[in-house]
């Protein structure tokens, strides 16, 4: 196939519809000549001769009459094919799974505001929320997630990122804790008893760094796998847990069960992305998604925590 001039099938395909030489010409801009020439190839090529002279005009061959419609179709579908993707995909009709992975506590501050902001203007999407175990490029690359959140670190190189939103650790504590007896310090945030998230099972973290430039050290007396876990704990014990301002349950603080407080230590931001594989860049159904999730992510952060 290493001849194979695709240009001779929207020739053909023009001929057929045409019957016409000269109106096939006309029709892909080309001299009469040119076109006849074209047509010696194509009869070469087919091994018929496809259109043969009736009086002053050209009739199909059996062989031609059997392929116009199928010749048609394929023209169309190789334009198609080798044609820019169309920018504007139709969302109303749109039926596709899409799976996106993320934390516990993403999932559970954002699942159901993405669900809503998708299925409003795509009714047809599915949404797969997938968890997130552990840092890994791999589903992503394998293609079996399209969409991720957390935070970038040290992912792998070819992946795409946007930021979403600017998040902060803040400590959690039972209304009524000893700890609001009196001026917070570092020292009294320390002397108390933690309950830190990690799916790792780490027990130390970048406000234990900050403390430890004071001299001092917390006691962390438990590990659970995500942060709703910790408002648990710290809801019906004595233990302080530290989460991102965002992943503050709502509920919970409105009822009293569960106070915020600012840490008395300096920690950094931590900087929540999504992310995707480039391969999905051009795929306008996907880039319709992650854009719409990120701008609702955007508008559901809370604000002022």
């Amino acid at each position: 196939m290493s001849d194979l001039d695709l240009n001779l099938l929207t020739a053909l395909d023009a001929l057929l519809a045409e019957g016409s030489v000269t109106k096939a010409g006309a029709r892909l801009k080309l001299s009469p000549s040119a076109m006849s020439r074209t047509l010696a190839r194509l009869r070469a090529t087919t091994g018929d001769p496809l259109l043969v002279r009736a009086g002053r005009g050209l009739v199909p061959t059996p062989r031609a009459m059997a392929l116009r419609d199928r010749v048609h179709e394929l023209n169309r579908e190789v334009r198609a094919t080798l044609s820019p993707q169309d920018d504007s995909p139709d969302i109303a009709s749109l039926a596709r799974t899409f799976t996106i992975r993320a934390s516990e506590g993403f999932i559970a501050l954002f699942c159901a505001p993405l669900i809503a902001a998708v299925v409003k203007t795509a009714p047809h999407v599915r949404l797969r929320f997938a968890p997130k175990p552990e840092k890994d490029a791999r589903p992503l690359r394998d293609g079996e997630v399209d969409l991720e959140f957390g935070v970038l670190g040290a992912f792998a190189p070819e992946i795409r990122a946007q930021l979403v939103f600017r998040d902060r650790f803040v400590g959690v504590a039972r209304a009524g804790h000893a700890l609001f007896d009196g001026p917070l310090s570092p020292q009294r945030y320390a002397d108390c008893r933690h309950v830190v998230a990690s799916r790792r099972g780490i027990f130390t973290g970048p406000v234990d760094d900050a403390l430890a430039e004071l001299g001092l050290e917390r006691t962390v007396v438990a590990v659970v796998p995500g942060f709703p876990d910790t408002l648990t704990v710290a809801g019906r014990s004595d233990l302080v847990a530290l989460v991102p301002a965002s992943c503050l349950d709502d509920q919970a603080t409105r009822a009293g069960k569960l106070v915020m407080f600012d840490l008395p230590v300096r920690t950094p931001d931590i900087a929540v992305s999504a992310m995707w594989h480039p391969r999905m860049d051009a795929d306008p159904a996907h880039r319709w998604m992650r854009e719409t999730m990120i701008a609702e992510c955007r508008a559901t952060t809370p604000k002022g925590r």
